[in-house]
């Protein structure tokens, strides 16, 4: 199984933006860098097999300034929207004959346990999905691949993992949801963040 982290460069105006009021421009990217960093320990520590990191944008020297281990390859999340590019990334890696995982930076619960035991879910279904308090997602893994998983999905809303679960039961895939987590996109989920993630940051 191939785990595929899909990261934004954590450069101030640009990362974080919904953070800015509360944090500032550089507080908003400094918090980015601090949980891309958490999400590649976490990875790091599950352990799953293959790691990769999908950047955007992939020319951007600060990605050489990150401590990414080396046995991780750093990829180009390509043109489009977020969920062309997400599409992009899982057919290539199933079409190559891995299962995939595929998570975000926005949740530092999505812990090294939890994404063990989406892998081992994922033994026998065709697809898993994480649950967040906020309507999306903040990891999927699929065994196969179908285009309409992410095909017109309204995303950065609250109906995305309602829709991607209907995508998942027109297929007639075997899937499982798993618990209810907490992204940080918004002041107001600060509540839910490790103090030691935003030390520095204010």
């Amino acid at each position: 199984m191939r785990t595929i982290i899909f990261a934004k460069a954590p450069l101030p105006g640009a990362a974080k933006t919904r953070m800015i009021p509360a944090l500032g421009a550089l507080g908003a990217a400094a918090l980015a860098r601090r949980m891309l960093d958490h999400t590649l320990a976490k990875v790091a520590e599950a352990d799953l097999g293959p790691v990769e990191l999908c950047v955007s944008p992939y020319a951007h020297p600060i990605w050489s300034t990150l401590s990414i281990p080396v046995e991780f390859c750093v990829t180009d999340q390509g043109d489009g929207d977020l969920g062309a590019r997400m599409a992009r990334a899982c057919a290539r890696t199933v079409t190559a004959g891995e299962a995939v995982l595929l998570i975000g930076t926005d949740c530092p619960a999505c812990d090294a346990r939890y994404l063990r035991a989406m892998a081992l879910a994922m033994q026998s279904t065709d697809a898993v999905i994480a649950a967040a308090s906020d309507g999306g997602y903040p990891a999927i893994g699929m065994t196969r691949y179908d285009a309409s998983v992410f095909a017109g999905i309204a995303w950065s809303t609250s109906t995305v993992l309602r829709e991607t679960i209907a995508r998942f039961q027109a297929l007639h895939w075997r899937f499982e949801v798993f618990p209810e987590l907490h992204d940080i996109d918004v002041p107001e989920d600060l509540i839910h963040l490790p103090p030691s993630l935003l030390r520095g940051c204010l």
